[in-house]
């Protein structure tokens, strides 16, 4: 089997994180209990403590005439930096002092004041309500009434506190803005004075057009008044044309044209309309053949005429209106360009003169609009100033606190359960890190390279005592015939069972699989050969005085040493006396005979061995027989320990045919129950116990001829065991 190391293996589903917790449910449970108990411990010695709360409304500083009067930062409308602010003057020890004062603390609890201080730090908790002007002032001690009181004193310190310091910073902020009038009063006079003596020395033209104009200079008066020169002078082009278009126009021209002209009159434009259409319905007149001395056309005829003398009237008095419009056109195209030579020659007399009266007129201008605005504040600010002002304002008045606010017993149990819970899965997890034994047949396969042959379920009892047939046994089917198809030679029918360490279960699993293997027709042997400890003879009540030890050390023949048990097919051969040298006595001739004898007598010869890791014994067994068969205890053995029990093998030439991991808690580990899963299906429901129950009595080993099967047999009973 060639089965390469996982290089995922640190990687985990989430269902083995779910096993890890079943496997570790006891660390877990009993760290949460640890954890929870000492929050509890804590909670119950914790000192009780009561909690009163006043709830104020802090506003912001008073705007004098619009404006927030305070230069201190502090004092800015409302933001979060503003509370923030507010909650450590709460705090600070000049607000406390008050408190200290008020409340006579000193005598009230024995202490310094400076101590009292520190103790008030400690028990005033300051916080906002999101999204509100709002601020609670918790204070939480173990006396509720003290809690109480130094709550309404702490919002009466902090009021005070606050309503010294507007007061200071409003009488200072009027104070500068009295001097701040009276110094813009001064500069509006000075400036006043610089006007009226640039006036008098600039030129009165200018004085007029400045007045008339509104400029704010010498340029821009230039400007104006060439820009009116130029829209005159546009003006008057336009009626000429005019004029020109219509002169040398008669009779129908000169009505058309006049009434398409875009200043014509619109009384003149609707009697031409009017005109046309009293020539068209004559013309149908004609066309439908009335003559010019028919009554109707006649009629029709005069009212054109009618017509068409109201429109020379008319177009008349139009040709004469825009000659008068053109004449006044031409006046004022004249006086405005006179006005402009009159600048452009007053500009080129004295131009520092009417730059420095018109710069002195914008200047008094602007700094007497400052002085306005400075007084209309400053009278504001005396008004608002008067009106009375509410800067703190108390929504919850302290009250007297009936139970304790703090320990919080379910939080603090509900936390540290919560906690057990996951220092406890921390711990769990650490703990399977650390871990480093077999804990799935991957394991096993992966660093030992062989199979696993079966998976034996935790708690197995031994299968013959049993009245039944349990659903335990169908374990061992599955181990007998995974070593029937894994061996490679027929042949091969010795196999010690070994193990790493002591309490692997090695003993209980050769017993077991014996018993199954009986059962399934197999002749079979088990031969004791744990000459430390062994156990294989209080499975059947057996004396082992005489055994193994016996016929290895004495001339004692086979018959002698090998016992028939209740169980039809199964045979036993004690340990014997206990030797002082076990190792030397197993690494004999003698031993490597008697294997090969009973191979020749039995179908299955299973030999007990001590543990292979740190005795010889094992080893010596594995040289001598045809296979090893290593037990494993689920989640006890690490990984290299288990590495070291196969290399054990290997190194004296010996066969390992594969593991048989045992005591397999299949109700915790889910990985399992599906290998396990069909063995109650499979199991008969009743099945009576065979073979005799009494004691057993010593028999003559099977011979060659009359106790070892043939191969036809043999392999029809291995046939029979399949499933």
């Amino acid at each position: 089997m060639n089965i390469q190391p996982n290089p995922n293996e640190a990687s985990l589903h989430a269902v083995d994180y779910w096993q890890v917790i079943k496997n570790r449910y006891g660390v877990i449970l009993m760290t949460l209990l640890l954890v929870f108990m000492t929050a509890a411990v804590i909670t119950y010695v914790m000192p009780r403590k009561y909690e009163s709360v006043a709830v104020v409304q802090v506003k912001p500083p008073y705007r004098l005439g619009g404006e927030v009067f305070s230069n201190n930062s502090a004092f800015s409308p409302v933001t979060q930096s503003f509370f923030n602010t507010e909650f450590e003057v709460i705090r600070q020890q000049l607000t406390l002092k008050g408190v200290v004062k008020d409340l006579d603390l000193q005598a009230h609890w024995g202490m310094s004041e400076e101590e009292c201080i520190d103790n008030l730090q400690g028990i005033i908790n300051t916080e906002n309500y999101r999204g509100t002007d709002l601020i609670e002032i918790k204070v939480r001690h173990i006396a509720p009434d003290d809690a109480r009181d130094v709550a309404r004193s702490v919002y009466n310190a902090y009021k005070k506190r606050r309503m010294e310091k507007e007061i200071a910073e409003a009488d200072l902020s009027l104070k500068e803005l009295e001097n701040a009038v009276q110094a813009q009063n001064d500069e509006v006079t000075e400036k006043r004075k610089q006007r009226d003596n640039f006036l008098s020395r600039a030129p009165r033209v200018i004085v007029d057009i400045n007045g008339l104009t509104g400029g704010s200079n010498v340029e821009s008066l230039v400007n104006d008044i060439e820009r009116q020169v130029e829209l005159a002078r546009n003006k008057l082009n336009e009626i000429e044309n005019y004029i020109r278009t219509i002169a040398p126009l008669q009779s129908e021209q000169l009505l058309r044209s006049v009434a398409n002209l875009p200043n014509a009159p619109p009384e003149l434009r609707s009697l031409y309309s009017q005109y046309q259409d009293e020539i068209r319905l004559l013309k149908t007149l004609e066309t439908n053949g009335y003559g010019k001395k028919h009554p109707t056309y006649k009629s029709k005829s005069a009212d054109v005429e009618s017509i068409y003398a109201q429109l020379l009237k008319d177009t008349t008095s139009f040709k004469d209106s825009l000659q008068i419009t053109r004449d006044t056109a031409q006046s004022d195209h004249d006086t405005i360009k006179a006005r402009l030579e009159e600048l452009r020659q007053a500009q080129r007399e004295d131009v520092m003169q009417i730059n420095d009266y018109l710069n002195s007129e914008r200047d008094l201008a602007a700094q007497q609009l400052i002085l306005d605005k400075l007084k209309e504040k400053l009278n504001t600010s005396r008004i608002d100033w008067r009106r009375p002002q509410t800067i703190i304002e108390l929504h919850q008045e302290p009250r007297l606190p009936q139970v304790p606010s703090s320990p919080n017993v379910t939080l603090n149990l509900v936390i540290g359960a919560v906690i057990g819970i996951i220092f406890g899965i921390g711990i769990a997890f650490f703990l399977e890190y650390l871990d480093t034994s077999v804990k799935s047949l991957e394991d096993v396969e992966r660093y030992l390279q062989v199979p696993v042959l079966a998976v034996i379920p935790k708690d197995v009892g031994i299968l013959h005592k049993q009245s039944g047939m349990s659903p335990d046994s169908e374990a061992y089917r599955i181990l007998r015939t995974n070593i029937e198809f894994n061996r490679k030679n027929p042949e091969d029918n010795s196999l010690t069972v070994v193990s790493g360490g002591a309490g692997e279960g090695k003993s209980t699993t050769l017993v077991n699989l014996a018993y199954i293997c009986a059962q399934g027709g197999y002749t079979t042997l088990m031969i004791d050969a744990d000459l430390r400890r062994p156990r294989l003879h209080t499975f059947f009540g057996i004396n082992n005085s005489v055994g193994l030890t016996n016929y290895l050390t004495t001339e004692l023949v086979l018959e002698d040493v090998i016992l028939q048990t209740p169980v039809d097919n199964l045979f036993f051969m004690p340990s014997g006396i206990l030797p002082a040298d076990a190792a030397g006595i197993l690494n004999s001739r003698r031993m490597s005979e008697l294997i090969q004898d009973v191979k020749q007598r039995f179908d299955l010869v299973l030999v007990d061995s001590p543990p292979i890791l740190g005795v010889s014994d094992a080893s010596v067994l594995a040289s001598e027989v045809d296979l090893t068969m290593i037990v494993v205890q689920h989640r006890k053995l690490p990984r290299n320990m288990l590495m070291r029990v196969k290399q054990s093998v290997e190194n004296v030439g010996g066969h390992v045919i594969g593991v048989v991991l045992n005591n397999v808690d299949v109700r915790s580990d889910s990985q399992y129950q599906y290998y396990t899963s069909y063995y109650t299906y499979y199991a008969p429901a009743e099945t009576q116990m065979s073979g005799n129950q009494s004691q057993p009595s010593v028999s003559t080993a099977p011979t060659n001829s009359s106790n070892k099967p043939t191969a036809a047999s043999s392999k029809q009973n291995t046939d029979d065991t399949l499933y």
